[in-house]
């Protein structure tokens, strides 16, 4: 058989061989993800939630203009998703190079020097004479992957690549969640700052009629000083709605990475809270675990960490590639003739015996994989319950502000009765004050009441891992050509 022939069936021999090293990756049955229990319905009877897909730009159920520019441009400019994309550029540069290692490689190499050989090396007596020699050549090869080996490196790598998606959809949704947070934050210590200015100025009409009731002699000292007293306590909480504002201001300078005079007009000054004017969008369980970046996150270093068995068992097995080289190496005014010309054709075949730690490497890719696992199955549990728990203390916020709501219209029931009291002559200056400031003091109550809920909203999206999707989209959308 011809020379040629032996190659060809050689190759062939070698490719029907080829088979993957490892386990092949899938998702364990006893994994967390796969229990019906976490996969059920959210939603219950009177919590002001459904069992509807959660939207991707659920920003926008608040209907709020400023808001969504906001959103808008923190998307375009924050420097956590700066650094996750600059993370995601690089991951996916470590997908091509999995994918390039392995099958057909070349080099080229040209080199001339004044070189002075050494006769003994050859086994001469005499001077070898000095000459000018040249080293022209090229070289070309192919690495069977006949394990799989490189297979599983760029299973491996894929797969992490992936998890640094998921990543960056994470730092996304938090991105969004912190958004609303902050600008929230604003209204909610402008509205507060309003009621509580309004109080102030309650507590100082009751405390000018003290004193007068003191002076005519129809009040005593202890009167004036406990009016004084709840006065001086009013003033002293403005200062802290203030600086609510102004740190919520400075947290979306950071999170636009814009300075504070380049907020878009009115955010200063918003004095009204963002509502959703509907029943909240929850979902179910099995919606949840696909749709939080998290749970992907995890699964894909499970997947990861599967491959990386297969890359740790390759190292057990032999190289094996063919190659061929061409070449002229001699003095230069000779190159190309055929005293010089050099040519080789044939298999490589590479092997580092397994004793160096071979083995112990796969049982701690092995050992890596089990610890992926128990990760994947704490981040799906941990899932659940941050949404459950999201859920009870929205729930539980609800009812409050609900009660709340309703203390706040007795209050004003009271409050414009004995106001008609007082104007029909039943009831004293002070008493419809004192009235009027309880009222007052109610909405305080119900508005901080009001903060809470809406920043309980924003704690439940977060926890249902919403907002990346459109993100996704966006992305896809400006890389097309």
């Amino acid at each position: 058989m011809k020379p040629a022939h032996l190659v060809a069936v050689g190759l062939g021999l070698l490719l029907a061989g080829c088979q993957l090293v490892g386990p092949d990756y899938h998702l364990p049955k006893d994994a967390a993800l796969q229990r019906p229990d976490v996969q059920g319905e959210f939603a219950g009877e009177g919590t002001n939630v459904i069992s509807a897909p959660v939207p991707a730009d659920w920003w926008k159920l608040y209907q709020d203009p400023k808001l969504n520019e906001l959103v808008r441009q923190a998307l375009a400019s924050n420097t956590d998703l700066r650094v996750a994309a600059a993370n995601l550029s690089r991951a996916r540069a470590q997908v091509e190079q999995a994918q390039s290692a392995g099958g057909w490689s070349g080099s080229a190499k040209a080199g001339a020097q004044r070189l002075q050989e050494s006769g003994e090396a050859f086994l001469l007596a005499d001077k070898v004479p000095v000459a000018n020699v040249g080293d022209l050549g090229i070289s070309t090869s192919y690495q069977f992957d006949l394990w799989g080996t490189l297979q599983r490196g760029i299973e491996a790598a894929q797969a992490n690549a992936d998890a640094t998606q998921a990543a960056a959809d994470t730092a996304r949704i938090t991105l969004v969640a912190d958004v609303v947070r902050a600008y929230t934050q604003v209204c909610a210590a402008n509205e507060e700052h309003h009621i509580a200015e309004e109080s102030l100025q309650l507590q100082a009409q009751s405390t000018r009629l003290t004193q007068q009731l003191r002076d005519a002699g129809r009040g005593d000292e202890t009167q004036v000083t406990r009016s004084e007293t709840q006065f001086k306590s009013l003033r002293a909480e403005l200062p802290r709605y203030e600086a609510l504002r102004q740190s919520g201001l400075f947290r979306l300078s950071m999170l636009l990475a814009k300075p504070l005079d380049q907020l878009p007009s009115g955010v200063a000054t918003c004095a009204e809270l963002p509502q959703i004017a509907q029943l909240l969008p929850v979902g179910d369980g099995a919606a949840l675990l696909k749709r939080r970046p998290d749970v992907r996150q995890a699964e894909r270093h499970l997947a990861a960490a599967t491959a990386q068995i297969g890359v740790a068992t390759g190292a057990l097995y032999p190289d094996i590639s063919i190659g061929a080289s061409i070449g002229t190496v001699g003095i230069i005014d000779n190159l190309g003739t055929a005293p010089t010309n050099r040519w080789g054709f044939g298999p490589l075949l590479s092997w580092t015996i397994p004793t160096n730690g071979s083995r112990a490497r796969i049982r701690e890719a092995e050992a890596a994989t089990q610890g992926a696992l128990a990760t994947f199955d704490g981040v799906v549990l941990n899932a659940i319950r941050e949404t459950q728990t999201s859920l009870v203390q929205y729930t539980a916020l609800l009812q409050r502000r609900d009660a709340l709501a309703e203390a706040e219209a007795s209050a004003r029931t009271a409050a414009d009765q004995t106001h008609q009291f007082f104007q029909a002559g039943r009831e004293s200056f002070l008493a419809d004050l004192q009235a009027t400031r309880v009222y007052t003091d109610m909405r305080a109550q119900l508005s901080a009441a009001n903060t809470q809920v809406a920043m309980s909203q924003i704690d439940l999206f977060l926890a249902l891992g919403g907002g990346w999707e459109s993100g996704r989209t966006q992305a896809a959308t400006h890389a097309k050509p």
